[in-house]
């Protein structure tokens, strides 16, 4: 049996207002965080004092949830811009490696001081045959 799979599976469907319910989702609750900040500045300060500090983070909020750049988001931007610039400019390519990984950031790979090690089939011929030989006797 044949299952058809959708190309774009991990694109974000538009939920409201041409948003996705990620983007939706940090627009709800910073704007919230904003005006919980205005309110508790505008009982000590003046109300245009206290907007300053809303706006700035009501922009900050737009440009994370907004943000693209060849399909990444805000996040995958920052963490790949990081690992660039730590990397000294350079975009070396690895086999097997995500090149999005967050946790690689700061892996810096040295090219220079891999080793070259031959592998010797006989070993793993001896190690295979003592696993099947164990298995056998279970």
């Amino acid at each position: 049996m044949q299952y058809k799979i959708p190309v774009q599976i991990e694109n974000e469907d538009p939920i409201m207002l041409w948003l996705s319910l990620r983007q939706l989702m940090i627009i709800m609750v910073w704007f919230w965080i904003a005006y919980g900040i205005f309110k508790k500045m505008e009982q000590t300060l003046w109300w245009e004092i206290a907007l300053i500090p809303t706006i700035f983070i009501v922009i900050l909020t737009l440009v994370v949830a907004l943000f693209k750049n060849s399909e990444m988001t805000f996040v995958p931007f920052v963490l790949s811009f990081i690992r660039y610039k730590l990397n000294l400019n350079q975009r070396i390519w690895k086999s097997w490696t995500d090149s999005y990984e967050p946790i690689d950031v700061g892996f810096i790979p040295e090219i220079e001081n891999e080793k070259k090690e031959n592998i010797d089939f006989q070993t793993k011929m001896d190690k295979i045959k003592e696993i099947h030989d164990k298995i056998e006797k279970i």
